[in-house]
């Protein structure tokens, strides 16, 4: 029995000796995660484990007992997409959608570590991953977007409240006494 944390929730499976990979896809029930190449090459299957890349399809289950997974089902939801998920949607980064799993999440990784990456940050992130439809440009114009409707939202966070007027915003009268 391997147990893990999945996109926020704990999980036990039985499934000793087997890819995270087929695990994710077949105990678990999820979609997100694609088996392209099983060698490392292409993308398709990394996941976070403990906020970091990795390959779902080479990486056994029982090197993730005890730790966090996260695949692309856990950076948002339909009704919540992550401003990544948001940001290729408008930009149409996807073509298949195939290769977009594993994209997103590195994407989501190397915004958390450089929230304001150039277009070379974000190619040499996003490196590894093959996209057969070519849409790399978009997918870089993606990152971008997302990019900045996070710094976006982080600055509004950041600002402080502004001070009540009791619901009436007038400047004050010439002669009045503040």
């Amino acid at each position: 029995m391997v147990a893990f944390t999945l996109n926020g929730a704990a999980v036990s499976v039985e499934a000793a000796g087997a890819p995270l990979l087929h695990v994710l896809r077949g105990d678990c029930g999820l979609s997100g995660p694609r088996f392209g190449c099983g060698s490392e090459q292409c993308g398709a299957c990394v996941v976070l484990v403990d906020g970091t890349p990795a390959y779902a399809c080479t990486l056994g289950v029982e090197a993730v007992a005890g730790r966090s997974v996260t695949t692309v089902e856990g950076l948002g939801s339909p009704d919540a997409p992550h401003p990544l998920q948001r940001a290729f949607l408008t930009e149409q980064a996807g073509q298949c959608g195939f290769c977009l799993p594993g994209i997103l999440v590195v994407a989501a990784w190397l915004l958390a570590r450089d929230p304001d990456p150039d277009d070379a940050a974000i190619r040499d992130g996003l490196d590894p991953h093959l996209c057969r439809c070519g849409s790399y440009n978009r997918i870089l114009r993606a990152v971008k977007r997302a990019a900045a409707e996070m710094a976006s939202d982080r600055r509004r966070a950041e600002r402080p409240p502004a001070a009540s007027t009791g619901g009436v915003n007038r400047p004050p009268q010439a002669g009045a006494s503040a």
